[in-house]
């Protein structure tokens, strides 16, 4: 069964990012790489959730499991505040 669901914060993310869609899963539904999940041997992916546009790799901190969020420290992933003051929304 899947639980991939729209972010409740749609409104506000949509008003930093319009271009992205960011939506709820467990880490095992995000299919993480191996450099994040390396970071967090004793997670339990089915228990833990991030929020993410995952065509993007951006992801929402609060709403995403904090041993996630320090999992994807120097990794490909953005979280969604350095990407929209880097000036990534521009796709």
């Amino acid at each position: 069964m899947t639980t991939i669901r729209a972010c409740p914060d749609w409104p506000y993310l949509m008003e930093l990012a319009p271009n992205l869609q960011f939506k709820h899963y467990t880490a095992t539904e995000a299919y993480l790489p191996a450099e994040v999940l390396m970071k967090v041997p004793d997670l339990d992916l089915e228990a833990a959730e991030l929020c993410a546009d995952l065509d993007h790799n951006v992801y929402y901190a609060a709403h995403t499991d904090p041993r996630l969020v320090e999992a994807f420290r120097d990794t490909h992933y953005y979280e969604l505040q350095s990407w929209v003051a880097e000036g990534r929304g521009e796709l």
